[in-house]
This record gives structure tokens, C-alpha cells and sequence, in this order.
């Protein structure tokens, strides 16, 4: 299976950022950080529901390495991305013959996790019968692997995670009622970023020191009134939008850019007839903000390269095929020569 669709490790609590980066200072993720305070060496399956980008991933690395759980692997499962016909398969794992292509036993993701943390993320994206699968393995504790009769115990522990109303999904009878409240045992939400603006120079500082790391690169200053302006913008995409502001930042070495786009972003949601901006007018403004970050962060590693696509995506940690498709949709051309005003093209034995 691909690293995308599901990942098991150990985690190191010195790659988790600090809690007043992670909670903050708000009353809300104060709240937030007392549950998970008494939650964390006892077996109760926990559901994190907040917007996309607010952290549910770090949250649940969080609950693992300060658990007692913490030796044992993490494994995290994108049920949205795993198709329906291979999630069951890839879960409980399977034996020799128990399908076509089936040419031998395979351990199951809850077998690997063992005495570790399971994460569903997207669990809102998770097919009715695989839910029915799930909705067994945490009543009993049991499973088999497909095509097998041996009755296994699962000693794993379950955090879940969505930015969906699963309330909603319960009366729309697209979730279990029943698998709902197995899941929803203990809840933790997680507030949007635009409701813990406090917290951003906490956040950029962190980002800043993380990605010059990643990116071999020194480290710049934020000045006062490019973090006012940070302030000021309602980050739809809460903390994943502002990493990739900050990326910005970094690769190209100057705030000047993020301030200019940021301020254009700002005025256009403005309100000059008094009326607050609508939602898809400000996840609109977001998704142009933040491809023009992409794009600029991905031109400025191209030409460092050499126009090397093979370099960059080995400098910007990603897989050749990831960065096509964020050269793709990012409108970056995939050659100098196809973009007016850069030189011809050096041959690096990429394909151009």
C-alpha cells in the first residue's frame, strides 16, 4: 500500500511541536488539553472532529506519545483514500487464498498496531458495511483475517477524526447511529484557526524553525506588521494554510511577497456594504492565496535545481508524482523553455 493511504511508525515526542503550539491559549483549546490530560493511559476510543488543517493528526500523535502506548507503533489510515473493496482487507489483513491475487497471509493494520494507536482519519468517508466491520471489532474486541477462522484479539486503541458534522451524517443515515456512539466516546474539538488568532506568532515560530530545517535554509524574522497582518486574515484553511504561507516565507528569504498577496487577499474580503464575506468566498480567496504560495515556492526550488524536477521534489520532500501534480495545478510550466522569459533547458536526465 502506498505511504499516502497508510503509515505505521514510532513517534519521537521531540518531532511534536510544543502544547502552546499545539492547545494554545484560548479557553477552548484549554478545555481541550484538560480531556486529553485524563484520557491518555486509559483504552476509550476518542473522536476528533474540528475543520481541515486545524491539527486532528497532531492531536492523535500527541495522545500516543504521551500515553503508555508510546513504545508501540502509531499507524494512521486515510479512509477516504483506501477503496472500498481493499479497506476490510488492509485492516483486519488476510490469509493465503482468500481471494484472487491472495498469494500469501498478510498482517492486518490493527495487527501491526498492536498495542499501539490506530488512527481513522476521515472516518466520516468510511463505506456503511466497512462501518458495520468496525462497529464489531470495537464492541467484541475481536476480528479474523478474511478467509481465515482464527478469532484475534485487538489490543489496539482507536482515535478517529473528521471535519464532517457526523450528527448530520447520523440523520442523513450515511454513518451507523451506533458505530457513532461507540466512536464518540470522549470528543475533542479542535477550534478553527481564525478563533485562536492569539496563538499565530506561537504558530509562525514554529513553522519557521521546522521549515528552515526541512529546507536547509536560514531561518528569517517575521517583522511586527506582517504578524498584524496575519492576524487579520481568516485562514479557511486554518493551520495547514499558514504553514504554507510561512513556506513561502522561507524558501524565498523575504516576507515581502506573503505581505503583498496577504494584504490583496485581506481587502478583497473586506466588508464595504457591511455584511460579513460568505464562506466560499473566503475558502476562493484562500484556494488563490494559497496556490500562488505553491506556485512561488515551487519556481524558486526549480531554478535553484537547475530546473531538476527529480531534485526538487527530493529537496521539497515529496514523491516525483506528487510534485507533477502540484506542477500541474499550480499552473507551473514544465519546462523553462514553455515559460516566456526563462533560459533554454539543461538537460538532467528527468524528462525535461
Amino acid at each position: 500500500m502506498s505511504v499516502d493511504l497508510a503509515q505505521s511508525f514510532c513517534i519521537d515526542s521531540s518531532d511534536l511541536p510544543s502544547d502552546a503550539v499545539i492547545f494554545g491559549s484560548t479557553a477552548a483549546m484549554r478545555e481541550v488539553r484538560g480531556k486529553v490530560d485524563c484520557i491518555l493511559d486509559n483504552d476509550l476510543p476518542v473522536l476528533i472532529q474540528g475543520e481541515s488543517g486545524t491539527g486532528k493528526e497532531l492531536l492523535a500523535r500527541f495522545l500516543h506519545t504521551h500515553s503508555n502506548r508510546r513504545e508501540a507503533p502509531f499507524v494512521k489510515v486515510n479512509c477516504a483514500a483506501i477503496p472500498v473493496s481493499l479497506l476490510e482487507s488492509e485492516l483486519l489483513g488476510y490469509e493465503r487464498g482468500a481471494f484472487t491475487g491472495a498469494n500469501e497471509t498478510k498482517r492486518g493494520l490493527v495487527e501491526i498496531a498492536g498495542t499501539g494507536t490506530l488512527f481513522l482519519d476521515e472516518i466520516g468517508e468510511m463505506d456503511w458495511a466497512m462501518q458495520t466491520k468496525l462497529l464489531h471489532l470495537l464492541q467484541g474486541g475481536h476480528y479474523s483475517r478474511l478467509g481465515g477462522s482464527e478469532s484475534r484479539i485487538a489490543r489496539v486503541r482507536v482515535a478517529c477524526a473528521t471535519n464532517i458534522d457526523l450528527e448530520a451524517a447520523v440523520q442523513g443515515h450515511t454513518f451507523r447511529e451506533d458505530l457513532f456512539y461507540r466512536i464518540d466516546v470522549i470528543c475533542l474539538r479542535l477550534s478553527p484557526l481564525r478563533e485562536r488568532r492569539e496563538d499565530i506568532p506561537q504558530i509562525c515560530d514554529y513553522f519557521l524553525q521546522k521549515l528552515s530545517r526541512k529546507f536547509r535554509k536560514r531561518e528569517p524574522h517575521l517583522s511586527p506588521s506582517a504578524l498584524h497582518l496575519l492576524k487579520q486574515w481568516t485562514w479557511p484553511g486554518n493551520l495547514r494554510e499558514l504553514e504554507n504561507w510561512i513556506a513561502r516565507v522561507v524558501i524565498l528569504g523575504s516576507e515581502e511577497a506573503l505581505a503583498e498577496e496577504l494584504s490583496r487577499q485581506v481587502a478583497l474580503t473586506n466588508n464595504m456594504d457591511g455584511f460579513p464575506p460568505r464562506i466560499g468566498h473566503l475558502k476562493e480567496a484562500s484556494r488563490q492565496a494559497t496556490s500562488a504560495a505553491a506556485r512561488a515556492v515551487i519556481l524558486k526550488v526549480l531554478q535553484s535545481n537547475g530546473w531538476s524536477r527529480r531534485k526538487t521534489a527530493e529537496e521539497l520532500n515529496m514523491s516525483y508524482r506528487s510534485l507533477l501534480y502540484k506542477l500541474r495545478d499550480a499552473n507551473v510550466p514544465h519546462r523553462r523553455r514553455s515559460h516566456k522569459g526563462f533560459p533554454p533547458i539543461t538537460r538532467d536526465g528527468d524528462g525535461g
